[in-house]
């Protein structure tokens, strides 16, 4: 059976949790007997055999993002003759899914890592290309054969955006981590590199900024922190000017009150975020939306315990009281996952972080049992063996 997986990120580029999911599955995929797994990706040709790069059209150059990406998908719909089933990652590439399935006449699967109504703070980004990619994800959900959910949060969200989708079609299966990829490495060099002190507590943060990942949220609340408590944030690749610049600026603040705060805007290499998460008491992940948050799963295969905001599919990696604390949030109804009370929020989120770093051990023997449930629950071989059932649902 010959599977077409169509996305927009693949490696050596990847920046999010789709990318990893991606590839990931892909890998695990690609062991298993009977399935030519083919893949199309945004960007340069690759040198990895069944994958194939679609470079932006020379004649959309300067156009609005949204329509290059038209134009990407439009190429990896037409070299999709002969596969048996399409499998599409996020707007980027549900396009591409879609057409390939009305042209060629096959089953379109969509696995869905996000949901753009969830995500209304995108029009400061694309402007109208985000009624584009609104209006192409709508379109390929509601006309694919099947939908994946990462996490029955996601589920839930999937059918509260598009009522219009059959419950019956929209299936859960996990992300997923590779446990031995993601595994503690201790290195103190890498660590004092970052002029960070290893024998010190720290709060650690990976991630993109963005709305969704709530940083601004967990810069307010690490006034409260006490003073020797570090904060080391993994973050770049703003969305906008706006955001970078509050980012900046609270950041700014915070210096003026402690100089332990370590900012760290460029995208590190594997082993050395694995030894910022080995070296650190928390992670944190203050996330205003989250459809499951692969970034959790990577610091619990690393032995470290997570404060992480209750809401998506959180819930369903980050155990309260056992792999963690999540944090409570009530949030406005209108997309934006903005807390109806961000005071409390960040009140809250500041007594949860106090309390991980304030007892060591605990805080180890929290990080001790989330790696168990990653390496458990999570696994790449399992999601793997879950996906190609579902295309043989479909495939007969």
């Amino acid at each position: 059976m010959r599977i077409d997986i169509l996305s927009k990120e693949y490696p050596p580029a990847i920046y999010g949790g789709a990318g990893v999911h991606v590839a990931e599955l892909t890998r695990a995929l690609r062991e298993r007997d009977d399935l030519d797994v083919r893949v199309r990706c945004f960007g340069e040709p690759r040198d990895e055999e069944g994958t194939t790069g679609y470079p932006d059209p020379a004649e959309l150059e300067g156009a609005n993002g949204a329509l290059v990406t038209m134009g990407v998908d439009l190429a990896m719909a037409g070299d999709c003759a002969g596969a048996d089933l399409v499998h599409s990652h996020t707007w980027y590439a549900n396009f591409a899914g879609h057409t390939s399935s009305l042209l060629h006449g096959v089953p379109h699967v969509v696995s869905a890592h996000s949901l753009e109504p969830l995500r209304p703070w995108k029009a400061e980004q694309l402007g109208g290309g985000y009624r584009l990619s609104s209006w192409i994800e709508k379109t390929a959900y509601e006309a694919a054969t099947k939908v994946i959910a990462v996490s029955g949060g996601m589920r839930d969200d999937i059918l509260r955006s598009y009522p219009d989708i059959d419950p019956a079609k929209v299936s859960v299966i996990h992300n997923g981590i590779d446990s031995e990829l993601w595994a503690r490495q201790p290195d103190e060099d890498i660590v004092r590199s970052h002029g960070i002190d290893p024998d010190s507590p720290s709060v650690i943060f990976v991630g993109r900024i963005t709305r969704q990942k709530g940083l601004p949220y967990f810069l307010r609340a690490a006034r409260e922190l006490p003073p020797e408590v570090q904060l080391v944030l993994c973050a770049g690749a703003p969305d906008t000017p706006e955001i970078k610049a509050e980012v900046e600026g609270l950041i700014a603040e915070l210096r003026e009150t402690r100089d332990n705060v370590t900012w760290i805007a460029e995208m590190l290499p594997r082993r050395e975020v694995i030894a910022l998460l080995s070296a650190a008491t928390v992670f944190v992940c203050p996330s205003v939306y989250e459809p499951l948050g692969i970034v959790n799963l990577e610091a619990m295969a690393c032995d470290l315990p997570v404060v992480a905001t209750a809401t998506g599919g959180i819930p369903e990696v980050v155990v309260d009281g056992e792999t963690g604390w999540l944090v409570p949030i009530e949030q406005v109804q209108d997309g934006t996952g903005t807390p109806v009370d961000p005071d409390r929020f960040v009140g809250d989120l500041a007594r949860a972080l106090t309390d991980a770093v304030s007892d060591p051990d605990r805080a180890r023997r929290f990080g001790e049992a989330g790696r168990i449930r990653a390496v458990e629950s999570f696994s790449w071989d399992k999601i793997a063996a879950e996906t190609e059932r579902l295309y043989r649902s479909i495939v007969s």
